[in-house]
């Protein structure tokens, strides 16, 4: 349990659009809401600043929807590691290892072990089938690895209705 988010959507675009989407920077800081400051490249340490200011009061009204005991949380620095990424399959695989719900007060990124986060795209009659799959919560400390799980889970289900906005406009 709480080991292994996935979430799947049918977008409604190419998959050359949808790995644009999800591989190019800017397109990528467009649906994801972080501003990155080096192209995606295997093996890159890519930092960035995430846009606009986290709401703690509805992220702690969230965490306590979901049975958690709410805590705080720590605003991030600007250019901040972001993430590191694994490999770049194109157009069908791109994978990153980050620190799952990172912003989380009692997150110490230094002593943490990051998750491994997966795109995998494959060509659908309806256009592309997107899985977007987080996993290795189990080396995320005992005291938050339940927090970090439900925040991601809902985290990624929100990102993977921003992309389908993104890459379905005209």
């Amino acid at each position: 349990m709480f080991d292994r988010i996935e979430k799947q959507v049918v977008l409604r675009a190419p998959i050359e659009r949808v790995w644009r989407a999800i591989t190019d920077i800017e397109e990528f800081s467009q649906w994801f809401g972080v501003k990155l400051n080096e192209p995606f490249v295997p093996g890159r340490a890519i930092t960035g600043t995430f846009e606009g200011e986290f709401d703690e009061q509805a992220l702690r009204q969230y965490q306590a929807s979901l049975g958690l005991e709410p805590t705080g949380i720590r605003q991030m620095p600007r250019n901040i590691v972001f993430c590191t990424v694994e490999q770049m399959e194109v157009p069908r695989s791109f994978s990153f290892r980050w620190i799952p719900y990172g912003i989380d007060i009692d997150c110490d990124p230094a002593k943490e072990t990051p998750t491994l986060v997966e795109f995998r795209l494959e060509p659908v009659t309806e256009g592309t089938r997107l899985t977007i799959t987080e996993s290795g919560f189990e080396g995320i400390p005992a005291h938050r690895r339940q927090r970090a799980f439900l925040m991601n889970d809902g985290g990624w289900a929100a990102q993977a209705e921003n992309l389908k906005r993104h890459v379905e406009r005209a």
